[in-house]
């Protein structure tokens, strides 16, 4: 069983991914986090804890406009609990259980830095959640990403503290927090929060985070999926591969552009299908007169030879994003956060670390980049059942009685429908600002709703991803006898035994398409298909 020890400086996104997915990896607090928390909470104890202390944001004072109003030491332990409840204003379906994990995780590892100030404790009981499997149910909508996830947050933190009114999914079942505390003996059912603990646990952008990880780790399998789903259509369409001639690109030498040309060239290397020799057989949808000679098609259409050019600035934008969630999964996020002074001792200082624009711009991004990506795709798709498109490919790629049976044009048709919902979601939430809470918030990141969307738009797109792959092996076995002796390249030739393993071709007439669709969808969120190919190949992207 692996144990992953959190420091709240060297959390990888590889980790968190680990983590989120699998129950069977545990988490631990290192020790020098331990006993740094222990010394700043003995000197907020020992120093703070009396009427004449400074005054400190969400510490002794209340919180918004309130922020002048002092908080006395007898009434501290309620003035946490009742935050929650004034915090807890979500609405909606909750968050996956995928996202609770990743979000105590990264709340967690904030506090292991040490600049939050919660107790030890706190940091425990979100470990011992995740490590017994107790997962918050968190309402995805309400929070605007200013002064962090605090809608949500409040959710998790009622949880940790055994409220009655909070949810948790446990054992793959919804109930209350303290029936799973109970069940799984994680401790006790009351979980008394002090001094700074609750703000601590509500404060900081993390829920975004949480949705950005998962959502930028799942986009770059998708985009190393898209160049496989390439790949097959290339081989299907039998194109024109000087457009991806490594000089071409150099010309013009964007690092994700000369990228995506390299993997192609890699993938297709000793095909024969792409060949002039390959293109000079006529098949029988081809629109061509069979007394013209044939003559070479110099260069493809945009969706097959501009694909560097497009894929490329996902590869790059991709690496720009990932830099961004580095950053973040060790970043202290709440408000106020605690120093330590030369000499000895602490300082409390309010900022305001919790504005998630960072991640509500990254998070556009996603969703801009990740949208276009299957806009490209889909494209392929469509020309796949267009014979007038598709240099003869059989029309529809129908097989059966003609006309009683129809082919994949509505499997096409629910494509574009994906493509037209991401164009939607494109919308950039990162320059839509509403003040909030009587104006004290006048400027939010809107960063919950980015990631949210950006998430959506990568499910969306898996399943373009997976339907390209589906039908262009279709058309690579509906053409087989046709081109006796070319082979597909080393890449592509894997991926296309993965996808017919899989699913058997279409060759009797129509059949339930919607389990064809959900296995495809699949080959891109198990990996299989890419995983066959990297056995046959090694890495490829």
């Amino acid at each position: 069983m692996t144990t992953i020890h959190i420091d709240g400086f060297t959390l990888t996104a590889e980790q968190v991914i680990a983590i989120a997915r699998d129950p069977q990896v545990k988490v631990g607090l290192a020790q020098s986090s331990r006993d740094a928390l222990k010394q700043s909470r003995d000197y907020i104890e020992s120093t703070w804890m009396h009427d004449d202390a400074p005054m400190m944001y969400s510490f002794n004072t209340g919180v918004g406009l309130l922020k002048d109003t002092r908080i006395k030491v007898e009434h501290i332990e309620l003035f946490q609990t009742q935050m929650i409840r004034a915090h807890a204003a979500g609405m909606g379906e909750p968050f996956s259980e995928e996202v609770s994990r990743a979000t105590m995780l990264l709340r967690a590892n904030a506090f292991a830095s040490n600049y939050s100030a919660p107790r030890v404790e706190v940091v425990d009981r979100l470990l011992a959640f995740i490590n017994a499997g107790i997962h918050p149910v968190m309402p995805q909508k309400g929070s605007v990403g200013a002064s962090g996830d605090l809608a949500p947050l409040s959710y998790l933190a009622a949880a940790i503290a055994g409220f009655n009114e909070a949810e948790v999914m446990y054992q793959g079942k919804r109930m209350s927090a303290p029936e799973a505390i109970l069940k799984s003996g994680v401790g006790p059912v009351q979980f008394d929060l002090k001094a700074k603990d609750a703000s601590a646990l509500i404060n900081g952008c993390t829920v975004s985070l949480a949705a950005a990880v998962l959502a930028a780790h799942d986009a770059r399998n998708l985009l190393s999926d898209a160049c496989l789903s390439l790949g097959l259509t290339l081989e299907a369409m039998r194109a024109e591969m000087a457009g991806f001639d490594e000089r071409i690109h150099l010309a013009r030498p964007h690092a994700g552009q000369v990228k995506t040309a390299a993997i192609i060239r890699n993938l297709l290397k000793g095909s024969t299908r792409t060949t002039h020799e390959a293109r000079a057989v006529q098949f029988p949808d081809e629109l061509r007169r069979s007394d013209i000679p044939y003559t070479p098609r110099i260069q493809d259409v945009y969706s097959l030879r501009c694909a560097p050019q497009v894929y490329g600035p996902v590869f790059d934008a991709l690496d720009y994003i990932d830099t961004i969630v580095a950053k973040e999964i060790n970043s202290a996020t709440d408000n106020p956060l605690i120093f330590g002074k030369d000499g000895g001792g602490f300082e409390i200082i309010s900022g305001g670390n919790f504005h998630g624009q960072y991640l509500a711009q990254a998070m556009d991004l996603l969703a801009m980049a990740i949208t276009d990506l299957g806009s490209i795709c889909e494209r392929r798709i469509a020309r796949l059942i267009d014979p007038t498109l598709s240099w003869g490919l059989p029309r529809n790629l129908m097989t059966g009685i003609r006309g009683v049976n129809t082919g994949y044009p509505v499997v096409q048709c629910s494509m574009s429908s994906l493509v037209m919902e991401n164009r939607t979601l494109c919308m950039p939430g990162s320059v839509d600002s509403i003040p909030s809470k009587g104006n004290s918030e006048d400027h939010i990141s809107n960063s919950t709703w980015c990631a949210r969307k950006a998430a959506t738009v990568v499910a969306n797109t898996q399943y373009i991803i997976g339907v390209e792959m589906l039908l262009a092996a279709q058309a690579l076995t509906m053409t087989e006898s046709l081109l006796p002796g070319f082979v597909l390249g080393q890449g592509t030739q894997a991926a296309y035994e993965e996808v017919r393993r899989q699913i058997p071709a279409c060759l009797e007439g129509d059949r339930w398409f919607h389990n064809d669709i959900q296995v495809a969808q699949s080959f891109v969120t198990s990996g299989s298909v890419r995983a066959a190919v990297e056995k046959k190949i090694g890495r490829f992207v």
